[in-house]
């Protein structure tokens, strides 16, 4: 007979003080004692890897093995033994990495070094020149913020990389209930040993891997969703397991360091501590798994090492062709000459060089975790945003991610009547969450405007909230509801909010009226007020049902619930619907009852419950086993976690986009698949046949297969943590780009070897830290939102990176075309510093906010390999580059012959300036000094990318199609620069500063006419991309790698090969132009049409 106790005699046990005198039913399997352990010490090394299988030995066994009495546990001598063979019960804290060599790591990159050489020595040569003051120190002291900037960034953001190791040793346990030397006593959980006996009960963290050999109540269960993602409590047993590579899920006697008893007692023998238990494995995942480069880092790394040649190559180039120049008088000597060519030199390199690149990069991609913080995709690590757009393959969680993780009542059978026959009736109900919101409707998919009016309805809206040890509250903070206890229970607490409460007409729209705190749990409170609770039988797995009986005005009615087959076999009476009359159990009925079940649990692979209720004699105060016969049978309810109404679409979407899902689940395979069949976007797929795999059944797979399986797979099962980074180590090596998802402890390896962590918001703190990214409304819809923001970041990325190599390519070209014909330098380092991070940074930042493009999500994704400028667009802004640089210098020879205000030499004096001293000239010498030719090529370099920004609004549409308004703020960008430009041209300081001096009227006109033509040259090429020239090259030699793009010989191959296949005769070049044009082109540059 069992009762209500006292919980007194409970909780002296579980704090330590000995067992309780009311434990309820034992099981111990064997009688046990101190026995020696029949390994010797130098077997050891070998004892420890066979007792990694502790799960197939029985009870006997393992405590033979650490030599224990299960009533006595350890003495000290074995515990000081155990602790110097097995170790301490502590994950051993990874040595970190200097903070000197985090920063010394970011100045890693050759374009980097390249701009630390020149800013010292440009430094060095401003003290060999005698140069001092604020002149001196101003290059290179903007390049090293510059650098200092960027490598904070990447400081902090590794920082936060290593602090989900350091968050793993969370999941530890404090403390334990240990038997040492016949007592019990509380220890830190950290000087726990292999051997020890530990006492568990409910709601203590596990502190080590323990393995189960005596229950002190009728069952043990745990929550381990952190370690396996499962989404119920899992029960434990004693006996040994047969299967030798058991997955974390099917170790039924093992208990997991981290996890926490859900339900019951028992005790178990250590069997792992520290680096030794399922924690500890994953810790050492997380440690072997390194960080690999996104896509845009690993091409732009590939253009700097490029661009990186080309500099050097072309600073030697202009240095050589100028030794003739060396001694020249007006240098005062061959040295001072080299030093001035070499001076030129590194003005080069820093004008070759985008210094603004990385900033303007970070800042793009911080502008669009802006706008991805919005859609509830809080990104972690900024470089992970573009990493989206090139995203393959998503593996997503199934609880939570796909699903609501909100178990809920879906349908209801009921006995109608049996004056017509048998008439069995089924009721749907709506609402996934656990709030009371929801309605019922009859299998007509009419909705019931009463539900508690029908007899059997009300009945079971009563046996759930009785029946019931649950909790469901209103969080204010959260804005959501919340449970406390098993899913199962708090969807029949939900079930009796949706049926409601009976007499009352107006009762759905009185129940809307009440507060969410209020409305909660209005309904089961109501019932709880009516009945009184006397007596409770536990659920036990042998049953596998609970009773509670309760009193009303002198009635007692017991009421019970459990597994369908538990429940039917106790019934030997029915309730009807129809008119609330109770009649006989038959076998018919019983028959159409289990008919309903088996489609329940088959087909819909519904968690069913049945309910049943009995009239108990008055004054009845205990209910006994005994007692649970002759019940009267109420309904049966089927429930399960419910898909997200939005992820059917958010999958179509993907499928359009070219994005494979596969669903990574730790449940069996039925549910998934059955689960998947309900979310709908697998519909194509037929049956599972050769796409739904077990992680066993995958690994048991001969290589070729398993290949084959990994191009066809759509659903993961039964997976533990190695399963899941072993996925998408398996799918990198196929060259997809991985989106993984995870939420517990036990994703934290796989989201941190994934090209993209997705990480729940309601999740562990180890899996954020491991993560790139974290979903706020663990909802796999806004994973699909954030891709196509990826996309439309990366596109824009694209824009202005492809606008500042333009605009340096002419920086470069201006340079070395001054160098090459022999004239004064056109333009001053400090003064290039200032075009590449004021009048570049702005602009380039605002092409960041060019609209997302409507049908972004119908694209394919974008290859790893994809070049960020491929050969026709290096090719185009080859051309527009040289025409800014040539502008610059026509700026700068037009002052000294044209302008007004310059002296008007012949073009042959500009050449041979530097022979002016030793000569007469009809013109002062100090004329090659001024400060005026170099600000009219300074001006033009910077009102000609103010146009050249413009272009960069579409790749191939014109200005007259996307208008400059189309983007404020590339308008607002170019008007605050041109602003900045008036500035250090009129402010005295200023002008000093950057050698520069006011402009007339006239020199602006003449600059904007050297000015705008680059718009008109881009109107050309852009005509010529939109007519299939330019893509065909493209698509001819997309799988060509990056840096092949960049020699000429590619690109005049492409042309070549156009036109021979495309002008034959005059027919097909008619032909050709008319019919190819469109389907050359690829589907974005179709839309664009």
């Amino acid at each position: 007979m069992l009762s209500l106790k006292p919980f007194a005699t409970d909780v002296a046990s579980d704090v330590g003080l000995g067992p309780s005198p009311w434990s309820g039913p034992r099981r111990l399997i064997g009688d046990v004692g101190l026995r020696p352990s029949p390994w010797s010490e130098s077997e050891s090394d070998s004892v420890l890897s066979q007792m990694e299988d502790a799960f197939v030995r029985s009870v006997p066994e393992v405590l033979d093995f650490f030599g224990v009495n299960p009533t006595k546990g350890l003495t000290d001598i074995q515990v000081t033994s155990h602790a110097r063979i097995y170790g301490s019960n502590v994950l051993p804290q990874e040595e970190s990495t200097p903070f000197w060599k985090l920063v010394l790591k970011q100045f890693d990159d050759l374009l980097v070094k390249i701009l630390i050489a020149a800013a010292v020595v440009s430094f060095l040569l401003a003290l060999v020149n005698g140069e001092t003051g604020l002149t001196a120190f101003l290059e290179p002291s903007v390049i090293l913020m510059i650098l200092a900037a960027n490598a904070a960034v990447g400081v902090i953001t590794e920082t936060n990389a290593e602090k989900a190791l350091e968050e793993l040793r969370a999941y530890q346990a404090d403390v334990a209930t240990v038997m040492r030397n016949g007592c019990f006593s509380i220890l830190p959980a950290t000087e726990l040993v292999p051997g020890d006996i530990v006492e568990v009960s409910v709601g203590c963290k596990i502190p080590a891997d323990l393995r189960m050999i005596e229950l002190l109540s009728d069952q043990l269960r745990v929550d381990q969703a952190i370690l396996t993602g499962e989404s119920s409590s899992v029960e434990k047993e004693l006996e040994a397991l047969v299967t030798t590579n058991a997955v974390y899920q099917d170790k039924t006697n093992i208990l997991f360091s981290g996890t926490v008893v859900a339900a019951g007692r028992a005790r178990a023998v250590v069997v792992g501590v520290g680096s030794n238990t399922a924690m500890g494995s994953i810790r050492d995942s997380m440690l072997k798994t390194e960080d690999e480069a996104t896509p845009l880092k690993r091409k732009l790394d590939e253009f700097g090492t490029f661009l990186a040649k080309v500099i050097a190559g072309i600073c030697i180039l202009v240095w050589i062709v100028n030794i003739g120049h060396f001694r020249d008088p007006i240098h005062g000597g061959f040295f001072q000459g080299a030093v001035h060519y070499f001076k030129i030199a590194v003005a080069l390199a820093v004008a070759a060089i985008p210094e603004g690149l990385p900033a303007v990069v970070t800042t793009c991609l911080a502008l669009g975790t802006k706008r991805m913080a919005r859609l509830n995709a809080i990104v972690r690590s900024l470089p992970s945003v573009e990493t989206l757009g090139c995203t393959t393959v998503i593996c997503s969680d199934k609880t939570g991610t796909l699903t609501t993780n909100m178990m809920s009542v879906s349908k209801i059978c009921v006995l109608h009547s049996v004056s017509h026959g048998v008439a069995a009736v089924e009721y749907s109900v709506s609402g996934t969450t656990y709030a009371p919101e929801g309605s019922i409707y009859d299998h007509l998919g009419m909705q019931l405007d009463f539900p508690a009016q029908f007899p059997c309805l009300l009945h079971i809206a009563m046996c759930s909230a009785l029946c019931n040890e649950s909790v469901i509250q209103y969080n204010p903070d959260k804005r959501n509801y919340e449970k406390i206890g098993e899913s199962t229970e708090v969807a029949l607490r939900i079930l009796a909010e949706k049926v409601g409460l009976p007499g009352f007409d107006s009762m759905p729209s009185a129940l809307n009226m009440l507060t969410k705190h209020e409305r909660a749990s209005y309904c089961n409170h109501y019932w709880e007020n009516q009945f009184k609770k006397i007596s409770l039988l536990e659920f036990s797995r042998d049953r596998k049902m609970m009773s509670v009986l309760c009193s009303r005005k002198q009635i007692e009615i017991m009421f019970s619930k459990g597994a369908p087959e538990s429940i039917l076999s106790r019934c030997t009476s029915i309730l009807c619907n129809d008119d609330g009359s109770t009649v006989p159990l038959t076998a018919t009925i019983r028959a159409e009852l289990e008919s309903r079940f088996s489609s329940f649990a088959g087909k819909d692979t519904l968690r069913c419950l049945a309910l049943a209720l009995k009239r108990m004699p008055t004054g009845h105060q205990n209910i006994t086993l005994h007692d649970e016969k002759d019940l009267t049978f109420i309904g049966l309810v089927g429930m399960l976690d419910p898909p997200r109404a939005e992820v059917r679409d958010a999958i179509l979407s993907c499928m359009t986009a070219g994005i494979r899902v596969i669903v990574v689940t730790g449940d069996n395979k039925n549910t998934a698949e059955s689960l998947c069949r309900k979310i709908g976007a697998f519909d194509h797929l037929g049956d599972f046949v050769g796409r739904s795999f077990t992680a066993s059944e995958f690994e048991h797979l001969p290589a070729s297969q398993k290949t084959t399986a990994l191009q066809n797979m759509a659903l993961f099962t039964r997976v533990e943590p190695s399963h899941k980074k072993m996925l998408v180590e398996a799918l990198q090596h196929q060259n997809e780009v991985v989106a993984m998802t995870g939420d517990g402890v036990n994703d934290a390896p796989a989201l941190k070897k994934a090209d993209i962590g997705i990480a729940m918001g309601s999740g562990t703190a180890v899996a954020k830290s491991a993560s790139d990214m974290v979903l706020a409304d663990d909802n796999f819809a806004t994973i699909v939102a954030a891709v196509a923001e990826g996309r439309a970041i990366y596109n824009n990325t694209k824009q202005f990176i492809r606008y500042m190599i333009s605009s340096n390519i002419g920086e470069v070209v201006c340079i070395f075309v001054a160098a090459v014909l022999g004239i004064p330098d056109t333009l001053v380092p400090v003064q290039l510093l200032w075009v590449n991070l004021v009048t570049d940074g702005l602009p380039a930042t605002a092409i960041g906010f060019n609209k997302q493009d409507s049908d972004v999500m119908k694209a394919k994704p974008r290859k790893v390999n994809e070049a960020v400028v491929t050969g026709w667009l290096f090719f185009r802004y080859l051309v527009i580059g040289a025409y800014v640089g040539l502008a610059t210098v026509a700026g700068f020879i037009w002052w000294f012959i044209y302008s007004e205000t310059g002296p008007k030499i012949p073009y042959s004096e500009l050449m041979n300036f530097d022979s002016c001293l030793t000569r007469e000239t009809t013109y002062p010498c100090s004329i090659f000094s001024d400060r005026h030719p170099s600000t009219v090529a300074m001006t033009v370099l910077v009102v000609v990318e103010m146009f050249n920004a413009l272009n960069n609004l579409s790749e191939n549409q014109s200005l007259m199609v996307i208008p400059p308004w189309s983007n404020l703020w590339l308008v607002g960008s170019i008007g605050v620069t041109m602003l900045l430009h008036c500035l250090i041209l009129y402010v005295q300081p200023l002008s000093v500063l950057f050698s520069v001096v006011p402009l007339t009227w006239d020199e602006w006109t003449t600059v904007f006419y050297l000015s705008f033509p680059v718009i008109l040259i881009d109107e050309i090429l852009k005509f010529f991309s939109r007519n299939s020239i330019g893509t065909f090259c493209f698509l001819h030699y997309h799988s060509t790698t990056f840096i092949s793009f960049y020699y000429m010989d590619d690109i005049f191959k492409c042309f070549f090969e156009y036109y021979a296949r495309n002008f034959n005769t005059a027919n097909c070049m008619r032909l050709n132009m008319r019919l190819r044009r469109a389907d050359l082109l690829p589907k974005r540059e179709v839309r664009d049409k």
